[in-house]
């Protein structure tokens, strides 16, 4: 099937991976912008600064419970059908936020808005179906992948810079009523420039599966979120993780059992899949656990705490934006790596640079070309996994579940994600005898375990056939 203009079934696909592309720099702008203003969103909404860590936390809980949902959807009804429904949620939510006056009503509204983590595996999801309805060469979703990673840290870098900049001479509420703007405009891209996917499976949504999965994802990333707040001597939120980690094993027995599960647990089995969804637990860990202890750490004064570098705000700026901008310089490189050598040995490259980049911190940490160059390294390969990952599991996965395996390496990352904050924010409490952000002994902790869980990755990686991401024909398919 060619859904293809005059111009070609090329030109109208890359067309719409352009109109896609301003989707992921807009969701960029939503990850960027909001950081430079979170103090005065606290003085705001009277609440402490220590209050804001709700903010991240209930938006990773709602993360992981819309996206299983949502992927399975688009494989069902349609990829940009969803696309659709996400982006008027995001939209409506993000124009909700000037005008929520009290704590838990903005944390509604930002946990809501959380929404946008289905954007990518769905964009790929529906890039892919695309692909292979008009023909495209399968190394074209892993291309546009790049291109659409490379939006996403484009629009945090501007959303950064606008946002700093703006909440220094503009009122609070309008420069909050600015994404939700940007936002409203995405659903009239996605409208009028988006033609759905050929591929849709159809079908009625496990909602048995769903409210299975969705227990156990809250009690997990609850329990993480109590042990955080408490500490590791807290025995309930241990008990709740426990209970989230032992709800998996109904939700998987009932899976097992369906006939259109809302997850095949099976692809956890394929020697394809399997390992691209354990890298993508394991990449969570630095991708979204490390970057804070990395800004504290910068930000330490060594004459105070005998570490750190002391720098400025904007010196520590410099830093993530340099490191974005590595990262879109990873995610454009991949596909051209990729061809050169096979998608199987890119990944490995990748997650080799995200493991050398981290453990470069254990010996290299006094300097500030120090820092910046081991997040340079990191920030290479961090950029290639974001868009690769989704990419390849959407050429190994079975066309009726292109959605579903895009949408797991995004829950596993957030469960890595979640996972490492919990652990790291113990590991830098632990032994802290001054007033700074954490322990000497925690930083070296946060950057062997990232350089570790990137080193294992690697080696998973390995296990995956040679041939593996090539092609359909090349691939291990299981008929539907």
């Amino acid at each position: 099937m060619s859904t293809g203009s005059a111009g070609g079934p090329r030109v109208s696909l890359w067309t719409v991976i352009g109109f896609l592309a301003a989707i992921e720099f807009t969701s960029g702008i939503l990850q960027g912008y909001y950081t430079p203003m979170l103090t005065d969103i606290a003085r705001h909404l009277a609440i402490h600064d220590a209050d804001v860590n709700w903010f991240e936390g209930t938006q990773l809980m709602l993360s992981a419970l819309v996206v299983p949902a949502f992927a399975k959807l688009g494989d069902m009804v349609g990829h940009r059908r969803m696309l659709l429904i996400s982006t008027a949620i995001v939209a409506a939510s993000s124009l909700a936020l000037p005008f929520a006056d009290t704590f838990w009503l903005f944390l509604v509204c930002w946990s809501v808005q959380g929404a946008y983590v289905v954007w990518l595996p769905l964009e790929v999801a529906l890039i892919a179906s695309r692909g292979r309805a008009q023909g495209a060469p399968p190394g074209l979703t892993v291309k546009a992948a790049g291109v659409l990673v490379a939006a996403l840290e484009a629009g945090a870098i501007t959303g950064a810079l606008a946002g700093g900049a703006l909440i220094d001479s503009v009122d609070l509420w309008l420069v909050l009523l600015i994404p939700g703007i940007a936002v409203g405009a995405c659903f009239f891209v996605i409208l009028f420039g988006v033609s759905e996917t050929p591929e849709i499976s159809g079908g009625r949504l496990d909602t048995t599966g769903l409210v299975l999965v969705s227990l156990a994802l809250v009690a997990f990333t609850g329990g993480l979120s109590l042990l955080r707040v408490g500490g590791p001597s807290d025995g309930v939120a241990w008990a709740v993780t426990i209970v989230g980690v032992l709800l998996l094993i109904p939700f998987v027995l009932w899976e097992l059992r369906h006939p259109d599960p809302l997850i095949d647990v099976r692809m956890f089995r394929d020697r394809s899949l399997g390992p691209v969804f354990l890298t993508a637990g394991l990449f969570g860990v630095s991708v979204l656990g490390a970057q804070a202890p990395l800004s504290t750490f910068a930000r330490t004064d060594p004459a105070v705490a005998g570490y750190g570098l002391g720098t400025t705000g904007f010196a520590t700026s410099l830093i993530i934006g340099l490191y974005l901008i590595a990262m879109i310089i990873g995610a454009l490189s991949y596909s051209w790596v990729a061809r050169w050598t096979t998608p199987r040995l890119a990944l490995i490259i990748a997650t080799s640079l995200v493991g050398a980049g981290y453990l470069l911190f254990l010996p290299l940490h006094d300097t500030y070309a120090q820092l910046l160059t081991n997040m340079l390294i990191a920030g290479l390969g961090s950029g290639a996994l974001v868009g690769a990952l989704p990419a390849v599991a959407a050429a190994a996965a079975p066309p009726s579940q292109t959605g579903v395996a895009t949408g797991l390496t995004n829950s596993v990352k957030t469960v890595g994600g979640a996972i490492a904050s919990c652990t790291f924010g113990i590991a830098l409490a632990a032994g802290v005898t001054t007033g700074t952000a954490g322990s000497f002994s925690g930083y070296m902790t946060v950057w062997a375990v990232c350089g570790g869980t990137a080193v294992v990755a690697a080696l998973a990686l390995v296990l995956v056939p040679r041939d593996a991401f090539g092609g359909r024909d090349g691939l291990k398919k299981r008929a539907k």
